[in-house]
């Protein structure tokens, strides 16, 4: 499949996340990008002077990546690592993490697990941005909370206060919101957390 043709490989940088830098709410700084995909919001970030590592768990991801990071000039730490798994991979913590359209390839039982690696890899107040699919979301079928894509694969979509029960054992919410992101085809209706570490 070429880069094109994936669903979630959108190349310009998102206006919630350019907003968060833009303001200033995040600062360059040492940030991972989890679930990085063909790295195109961790270069636009490198290309605004954050020290930036990607993980994804697809190495053909992670290949095609490293290649265009190459082609913009710009010098990021690519990894290939499960951010299920221990994170081994990952041998140093980060001022600002974010995952943008990874939550909700999770499912429920395994969140948990997911929130405490990142809490885990994050320095003492570190900020963390996670965007995932509302319940809301007309796409997919538009209800339920288990929906099925064109691909074949299976997201949760997820409510606020389910996201607020995620996070808050770990994280200071700042910002809980519902925002709309742009989709291939469609816009998504998204879920949008601002945190900080507690």
């Amino acid at each position: 499949m070429h880069p094109a043709e994936i669903p979630w490989n959108i190349e310009t940088p998102p206006n919630a996340l350019v907003e968060l830098v833009e303001s200033g709410k995040v600062k360059p700084c040492k940030t991972i990008d989890l679930g990085c995909g063909t790295g195109n919001y961790a270069i636009y970030l490198a290309n605004k002077g954050f020290n930036v590592t990607g993980v994804d768990i697809s190495p053909t991801a992670i290949k095609i990546a490293r290649e265009n990071a190459e082609k913009k000039r710009v010098k990021i730490n690519f990894l290939i690592a499960d951010v299920l798994g221990d994170l081994d991979e990952i041998k140093e913590t980060f001022d600002f993490a974010y995952d943008w359209g990874l939550l909700h390839h999770i499912f429920p039982e395994k969140r948990k697990k997911y929130v405490e690696n990142v809490y885990r890899i994050l320095n003492p107040r570190g900020k963390y941005l996670s965007v995932c699919f509302s319940e809301k979301d007309p796409q997919f079928g538009g209800s339920g909370k288990y929906r099925k894509t064109s691909l074949g694969t299976i997201l949760y979509f997820s409510s606020k206060d389910e996201l607020k029960d995620l996070f808050d054992p770990y994280f200071n919410i700042k910002e809980l919101k519902t925002i709309e992101i742009s989709g291939k085809s469609a816009p998504h209706v998204a879920n949008y957390v601002f945190m900080e570490k507690r």
